[in-house]
């Protein structure tokens, strides 16, 4: 048996640009208000819950403040050079470059900074704090990443080792 809980509001949420790369194509430098939705699935523990409501907050919240009004780069795009040095990061697509200070880019080992790719990388990271702690209980972590109202990306992982699985 499985129950479900669901966090969503409340300061999970960051504020970031990007650009993502389609076909041969970069889309124009923009940002968005992102908004973040975890669910999290598992049986109950003997407190009858699947999860503390407050830890997965300050989890979610510390990686969006990791990311708040930044540049999301996506580091591993085959279309994208991207190269740091010391003070910048210079990113070309085409005849298109840009240059960045360090301290404005989060590089993220994604391919793409789609919603579905950084709902991917979000989830990823919940559940290494999850397995970090001692949530055996938990089945499933589900992860929203809103870019506008209505047009979100989502992504699940099941966790290998749970007790009512």
């Amino acid at each position: 048996m499985s129950h479900l809980v669901r966090l969503d509001g409340d300061g999970l949420s960051f504020s970031a640009a990007h650009f993502a790369t389609f076909g041969n194509e970069l889309e124009p430098l923009h940002g968005h208000n992102y908004h973040v939705i975890v669910e999290i699935s598992g049986s109950l523990t003997d407190e009858a819950w699947v999860i503390d409501f407050g830890r997965v907050k300050r989890i979610v919240r510390d990686i969006c403040a990791e990311l708040d009004h930044s540049f999301l780069l996506q580091e591993s795009n085959r279309d994208l050079r991207a190269v740091r040095d010391a003070d910048c990061w210079t990113i070309e697509f085409g005849s298109r470059r840009y240059v960045m200070p360090v301290g404005d880019v989060v590089a993220l080992p994604v391919d793409n900074t789609t919603a579905e790719r950084l709902a991917e990388w979000f989830t990823g990271r919940v559940v290494g704090a999850i397995k970090a702690g001692d949530d055996a209980n938990v089945d499933v972590v589900r992860v929203g990443v809103e870019e506008a109202p209505g047009q979100s990306g989502w992504f699940s992982a099941q966790l290998a080792e749970s007790a009512s699985g």
